[in-house]
């Protein structure tokens, strides 16, 4: 009973607080919209297959960012110096304002203001047993990895694979903080990470130190709590069920998956 309590006005307040937002910014949006169709002629809005609550796959809204059809010219993940973005698609993505469209998936039920963010279905085929519980929850437009690796593309950049270097350095710590989430989540925490993600944008050094004290105050362990204030260089690691860093992700290797 307490947990569909708990459900239905997290429902209610990521319905209202998401209509309210998008009625707010409409101006903004159209901004963006209209820079990217006069940038390319194309489509200024993405759409994408992700999977959600239960492993149901829906679509989710972004501003487009990159080229037309992108996916099919590179992979998943993308780092600052992909060639696929458009000029003004690295300032859309600095300021997170391509995912600001997702408000729409909160308001058709599909995901939440804050939850683990939602992956590909290939992403998906490669989670262990133990990742398919972040598919227990909607998923969420921020979350704690949403604030941590803000610097996601800056990361990437590093590195001539930029999918396996995600593999290896950021997916292990995204799950682990999305696990962790789903275990310690309630409107003070939903509340608290939509203000640190609008405050990372503008001191991220203080966004960081207060996203690290909250995971503390729920009880995260030492490694979440350090790792939230990203002071440490992020060294390869497995992701959670799984006991080897992963090196290659080709369907036809996944024995070397071990999970």
């Amino acid at each position: 009973m307490k947990y569909n309590r708990h459900l239905f006005i997290k429902t209610f307040f990521d319905f209202s607080l998401s209509l309210i937002i998008l009625l707010i910014i409409i101006p903004l949006l159209f901004i963006c919209l209209f820079t990217i169709f006069i940038s390319d002629g194309g489509n200024p809005f993405y759409i994408s297959k992700r999977v959600g609550l239960r492993g149901k796959v829906f679509k989710i809204f972004k501003i487009r960012t990159m080229v037309i059809n992108a996916d099919k010219i590179g992979g998943t993940s993308t780092k600052n110096s992909d060639n696929r973005l458009l000029p003004i698609g690295k300032y859309i993505r600095k300021f997170k304002l391509d995912e600001l469209v997702q408000l729409i998936n909160v308001v058709n039920f599909t995901m939440s203001l804050v939850g683990p963010r939602p992956n590909t279905p290939l992403d998906v085929s490669y989670y262990s047993s133990e990742e398919k519980n972040l598919l227990k929850v909607k998923p969420g437009i921020t979350d704690f990895s949403s604030i941590v690796f803000a610097d996601e593309g800056i990361i990437l950049d590093k590195y001539s694979d930029p999918d396996i270097a995600y593999n290896q350095l950021i997916r292990p710590w995204k799950s682990k903080l999305g696990l962790f989430y789903i275990t310690k989540s309630d409107l003070f925490t939903d509340f608290s990470l939509i203000i640190l993600t609008f405050l990372n944008i503008f001191n991220r050094k203080k966004a960081l130190n207060l996203v690290s004290k909250l995971i503390e105050n729920k009880g995260g362990s030492k490694d979440l709590v350090r790792l939230a204030k990203r002071l440490d260089p992020l060294v390869p690691s497995p992701p959670p069920g799984f006991k080897k860093i992963i090196t290659n992700l080709n369907n036809n290797n996944n024995d070397k998956l071990t999970s």
